[in-house]
């Protein structure tokens, strides 16, 4: 994924983080409140939101390290952590199905893989002299 398309990936994921918020803040209040998981929503937007940032700040580290493998592979990683674990959150938080919670760290999982490809991603070239 080039930078483009990354930063372009966290403008509409931002986007969708602050329509979700609001919808889940006013729309879905009386649900969230009668299923007692308003704190679970808001922590599913929270991780959403946090790692839409780190999408962004990767498609600014590509166009300063050009593109690396590792960095690519933390957005998937962040971006599948998104769907997972925040999807998992929000379906939760709506339906009750419980099961789904169980599902919900494999989404953290792919967040804590996406952090270790980012610190792979700006490893320092060192260059030894002959």
């Amino acid at each position: 994924m080039n930078y483009v398309s990354t930063i372009r990936l966290a403008a509409i994921l931002g986007a969708l983080s602050v329509a979700i918020g609001a919808f889940g803040a006013h729309g879905l209040a009386p649900i969230l409140e009668k299923m007692g998981r308003v704190d679970t929503f808001e922590t599913a937007v929270k991780y959403q939101f946090y790692h839409t940032l780190a999408i962004f700040m990767v498609g600014l580290l590509q166009v300063k390290l050009g593109q690396k493998k590792a960095l690519n592979a933390s957005v998937n990683a962040f971006l599948i952590g998104i769907i997972i674990f925040s999807g998992s959150l929000f379906v939760l938080s709506t339906t009750g199905i419980t099961w789904l919670g169980a599902i919900t760290p494999i989404g953290g999982v792919a967040f804590i893989v996406g952090w270790m490809l980012l610190f792979l991603g700006v490893k320092p070239n060192i260059k030894t002299k002959a």
